[in-house]
């Protein structure tokens, strides 16, 4: 009786010990004696204890970090550039059994893509077409993983560090670049204005009344801070009679 107990419980655990539960975001690859047999699919599985194991893949969207890398651009400049990387796997046979540690795989492909990318191309380029270092640098992990069951869903380029000299130096270009514009707006400003009153002494020029009234304005401006004492070396009818015979 107790060694029908016994055995009715060792083989209870034997069943439980089986039971494995695999999610929806999740495949399972089941080897019997270390031999691939098949892919699992979600919900409730039993495999045959120490005969069969799985191997479980998440299909989920993944994302790992590119260390940052010391790059040398092609105008010799040095700097540091780390990044993003986006992958799926869509085949989870290829991705365990073509290769060991995906994962580390794909980190070191995105690190040696990233400083050919950015080595081949100056610093103006990576500083202002990061999404097109991005993607070609997805261009060549892509190509490598695809053998492996891996998609790349997308490379971003994170941050890039630079010496501090060459960020005076390029905060410096850029303070000289605003300055050049103040100059010109200023410069385009003036013509403008001497444009427009080139029109308007050729108004004012034809009528007497209007010089006039403008000198009525002037002096109004002028004595508007009241410190002033204005003086007319000649009387106001002469002006008026000089334009006249004009």
């Amino acid at each position: 009786m107790n060694f029908t107990m016994l055995f009715f419980v060792l083989f209870i655990l034997f069943l439980f010990s089986g039971i494995r539960i695999i999610y929806e975001y999740k495949r399972g690859l089941k080897f019997r004696f270390g031999k691939y047999i098949s892919t699992l699919k979600p919900g409730f599985r039993w495999i045959i204890p120490v005969v069969e194991t799985i191997q479980i893949v998440d299909i989920r969207v993944i994302t790992i970090n590119i260390v940052s890398q010391e790059v040398m651009t092609s105008d010799n400049v040095p700097c540091s550039i780390d990044g993003v990387v986006f992958f799926k796997i869509n085949n989870p046979e290829k991705a365990i059994l073509e290769v060991e540690e995906y994962m580390f795989a794909i980190n070191q492909l995105s690190q040696a893509a990233l400083r050919d990318v950015c080595g081949k191309v100056e610093l103006d380029i990576i500083l202002s077409k990061r999404e097109e270092m991005g993607k070609n640098i997805k261009m060549i992990v892509d190509l490598e993983t695809n053998h492996w069951g891996i998609e790349i869903i997308d490379v971003k380029v994170k941050d890039i560090q630079l010496p501090e000299n060459m960020k005076r130096m390029m905060a410096s270009q850029a303070e000289a670049e605003r300055s050049r514009r103040a100059r010109i707006i200023l410069a385009k400003a003036e013509e403008q204005a001497a444009a427009a009153l080139l029109k308007a002494g050729k108004i004012i020029d034809k009528s007497p009344s209007a010089i006039k009234l403008r000198l009525y304005q002037t002096l109004a401006n002028i004595a508007s801070e009241k410190n002033s004492t204005i003086v007319f070396p000649f009387p106001e009818e002469a002006l008026t009679r000089k334009l006249k015979e004009k």
